[in-house]
């Protein structure tokens, strides 16, 4: 059975570990199992920094225990995805996995981002590709949906075509 990371701000939600649970559950209905961050339980008597290099640690390790990474990008605490999702995308990719990323954002982000003649309010160009993510992300992941089961249903299709 293949085996996903699930990558995502859905960790910083109220109901994360039931939210976690769902997707886990949708994983196992296409055939995967799904492996989510807090699956993980850290050791009670860290704190701070040594608590953060843990979770880093642990989700570094899930992900190079995966097959496959499905991201959460729809946009987070602004018009951009976690920054966080967006590292572990950069290190799946780097790895060979493969990588599905879901949002529902899908217009382009000159349609997105407010902006006057293609330059934000911070004075910052406003790329214009017709993409609805930056083009580092939009253009190196396999394959992208407006949401998680649309990831699933194209992953277990390409695994029945290829076998």
């Amino acid at each position: 059975m293949k085996t996903i990371y699930l990558a995502g701000f859905d960790v910083f939600r109220q109901d994360a570990v039931d939210h976690g649970l769902f997707l886990q559950q949708l994983c196992q209905q296409y055939g995967f199992k799904g492996n989510y961050p807090l699956d993980n339980t850290a050791p009670s008597h860290l704190t701070g920094q040594a608590l953060a290099q843990w979770i880093y640690e642990a989700n570094i390790q899930l992900i190079q225990q995966a097959d496959i990474v499905i991201a959460n990008v729809n946009p987070f605490r602004g018009f951009e995805p976690d920054s966080g999702t967006v590292f572990e995308i950069g290190y799946a990719k780097a790895l060979g996995k493969t990588v599905c990323i879901y949002t529902e954002q899908q217009k382009d982000l000159r349609t997105q981002v407010p902006h006057k003649n293609g330059i934000d309010q911070q004075g910052f160009i406003v790329e214009d590709f017709g993409l609805n993510l930056n083009l580092m992300i939009a253009c190196s992941v396999d394959y992208q949906a407006p949401t998680f089961e649309a990831c699933l249903q194209y992953l277990a299709k390409q695994l029945l075509i290829g076998k």
